[in-house]
């Protein structure tokens, strides 16, 4: 019996992105070790976070209100919009304290092979946004590959005709790398994007 429940655990975790079968092995016998109240403790925030959080009903983001604590912000800058694939994206960039702005979460990103079209993202949403008024620059900060490329190529030329200033992040070598050590694309990019000193 309890081969069982340790296999339907390990079965569950395989779900996860980036848990394979030893991960999720090692995962399961760890839960299996810990208090009760512990193992508990997570399952109920899992429940917990499926009943209570839902997207924000402008950006996307998640929230627990309607409207996210970014979104309903006065303090922040109204005019400018800056997209990202994932929630977890914007919380990488608010960490940084130096974007005030309001985000769009796409919510994934094209790649039409995989069957992701922009009527599968929220794409039209961030249109509409614009459409509003008041926006005077929509930064777009998808990943910088393929699908991200795409993504922000695909939102630039939807963007371009209501005359917004439409900007995308700038990428290139990491601080502290050395240029020996940068693939091509990599250096490529940070020529393209270099700036006055």
């Amino acid at each position: 019996m309890h081969k069982g429940v340790i296999e339907n655990l390990i079965n569950e975790l395989t779900r996860l992105p980036g848990i394979g079968r030893k991960t999720a092995q090692r995962l399961a016998f760890f839960i299996m070790a810990m208090p009760k109240e512990e193992a508990i403790s997570i399952a109920e925030a899992i429940r917990e976070l499926k009943e209570r959080a839902r997207f924000c009903r402008e950006c996307f983001s998640i929230t627990e209100d309607d409207l996210c604590s970014i979104c309903s912000d006065p303090k922040r800058d109204h005019t400018r919009i800056c997209v990202v694939e994932e929630p977890s994206n914007l919380i990488v960039i608010e960490r940084t304290g130096i974007y005030r702005g309001l985000y769009h979460v796409l919510l994934g990103a094209l790649s039409p092979v995989d069957g992701i079209t922009p009527e599968s993202l929220k794409i039209r949403e961030l249109i509409e946004r614009v459409k509003r008024g008041n926006i005077s620059e929509v930064i777009i900060a998808t990943n910088p590959n393929t699908k991200g490329e795409a993504t922000a190529q695909y939102i630039s030329e939807q963007l371009k005709p209501m005359g917004v200033r439409i900007t995308r992040i700038a990428y290139g070598l990491p601080i502290g790398g050395d240029i020996e050590f940068a693939d091509e694309v990599t250096l490529t990019k940070a020529l393209e994007g270099r700036r006055e000193l």
